[in-house]
């Protein structure tokens, strides 16, 4: 393996001499791979990031008297929770599952403390969007609006501290620029709805978004990357490969014509439903090559045992 210049020199080169070395009894993995249904729980963390991100962008279309950017949001961010949820219940098998994670308070699990934010999100939502839709009870319409804002960021990146708090190489060792990837991704997403589904006289923020989003997401991730050492390999061999350059590269032009749309009357609308359209495939992409990307490293047992020998074999600073 050749030395390819990420996070930290001593740490690496140490890495690449293990890695030089390493064997394994015969070749077997040393974690089981993920049990989790790709389709299932990709979509998961999708949905769940553009329902997040849309609320807060619906308090922000309610403040500054956008009505149509509000109503899009709302009802983006109502069917991105309805179908996570109803994702997430379909790899567990049965609802049941889901309401036995309630049984509990246990602050010290990312898994019941997601079920306890999903479980107070998702009515905020669901009352949000159907009080704007039918015109009734506006006061409380509001007040969960601004109540499923305040949650929306948790929604959007709670589920990068729950695959960080694995033992999946590609995703625990990534803990700590995750959560920005996700928030960029989410960000993005929820812009990019947004952009397709609102008029250009209210679409501003959501381009503000869309660009902002989309430069979070592509910092955090290559920053990931470079500090991931060996293990960035997960990320940019095969298919996680394919889908973490196909989500770069969307990301990048959604951005950039986001940015296009701006000021242009006559063809902003085009554009904007084109960035929207790019931003919201990026993020699929983004989600599905983290989901993908894990499983990989935890079926090569270099991922799990290199990194692991190179800090115990590298002197404390």
């Amino acid at each position: 393996m050749t030395t390819r210049g990420r996070a930290g020199g001593g740490a690496t080169l140490m890495a690449d001499s293990i890695a030089e070395e390493f064997t394994s009894y015969y070749d077997r993995p040393i974690l089981k791979p993920p049990v989790w249904r790709e389709l299932h729980i990709g979509g998961y963390l999708y949905l769940g990031g553009l329902a997040g991100a849309s609320s807060a962008l619906a308090a922000g279309g309610e403040l500054t008297g956008r009505p149509s950017l509000a109503r899009a949001t709302k009802l983006a961010a109502l069917a991105g929770i309805t179908l996570s949820l109803a994702a997430l219940v379909a790899d567990l098998g049965r609802p049941a599952r889901f309401v036995n994670m309630l049984r509990v308070v246990k602050p010290s699990s990312p898994m019941n403390m997601g079920s306890w934010l999903l479980a107070a999100y998702a009515p905020l939502a669901g009352v949000s969007a159907l009080t704007d839709l039918t015109g009734r009870f506006p006061l409380v319409g509001r007040v969960a609006g601004y109540g499923a804002a305040v949650l929306g960021p948790a929604v959007s990146t709670y589920t990068a501290v729950l695959i960080g708090d694995t033992a999946v190489p590609a995703w625990h060792q990534g803990h700590r620029e995750m959560p920005f990837l996700f928030a960029g991704s989410a960000m993005a997403t929820a812009a990019g709805a947004a952009l397709i589904a609102t008029p250009a006289a209210e679409n501003a923020p959501a381009r503000r978004a869309a660009v902002l989003g989309a430069a979070l997401e592509l910092a955090a991730g290559r920053l990931m990357r470079r500090r991931l050492g060996m293990v960035a390999e997960a990320y940019e061999r095969g298919r996680p490969g394919t889908l973490t350059r196909a989500g770069e590269l969307l990301s990048l032009a959604g951005a950039l014509t986001a940015l296009a749309a701006d000021g242009r009357p006559g063809r902003g609308r085009a554009l904007a439903v084109v960035s929207g359209a790019a931003l919201m495939a990026a993020s699929v992409c983004v989600r599905f090559g983290v989901f993908s990307a894990g499983v990989a490293s935890s079926q090569d047992p270099r991922y799990t045992v290199v990194p692991q020998r190179a800090r115990l074999s590298t002197p404390p600073s």
